[in-house]
């Protein structure tokens, strides 16, 4: 893509508060950059990775976006639902970015608690958004800057 970059958060709103605080962290980092980017939620986790796969799809000769973003919460409960979620959501999204050389950006939170998650949130604190957006913006300038001369 030419000209000004654009970056799609994907998003899991399971946990709200802690969803609206990782988009609140990660559009904060890319409006400072000036980075355009628009939000399409998902109904969980394990759906983020074939929502951008989607996307992918839907514009492979001329793509949307430059990058992703993925947020979300998973938070341990009392089954193994949890290590499935977060271990397979994890894979998909590390499998897409290298099967098909796109940035990613994985701010899929994976805690013990809701404590956990605010502190890992909170746009004041250590917001994982914020990070995932960095992420995705430095693999975006890696694969845009690479000489293979």
């Amino acid at each position: 893509m030419i000209g000004k970059k654009k970056v799609l958060l994907v998003c899991s709103p399971y946990y709200k508060d802690i969803t609206s605080n990782l988009i609140k962290g990660a559009s904060d980092l890319l409006e400072s950059n000036s980075i355009d980017y628009n939000v399409l939620n998902v109904p969980g986790a394990l759906e983020i990775a074939p929502a951008i796969k989607l996307v992918l799809d839907k514009s492979l000769k001329n793509p949307f976006f430059d990058g992703f973003v993925a947020l979300g919460c998973v938070i341990k409960g009392e089954t193994y639902h949890f290590e499935v979620v977060a271990n397979e959501s994890s894979r998909a999204l590390t499998d897409l970015s290298i099967n098909y050389s796109i940035p990613i950006g994985n701010g899929i939170l994976t805690v013990s608690d809701k404590d956990q998650a605010i502190k890992r949130s909170d746009p004041n604190q250590m917001n994982k958004g914020a990070g995932a957006a960095l992420a995705c913006l430095s693999l975006i300038n890696i694969k845009n800057n690479i000489d293979y001369e």
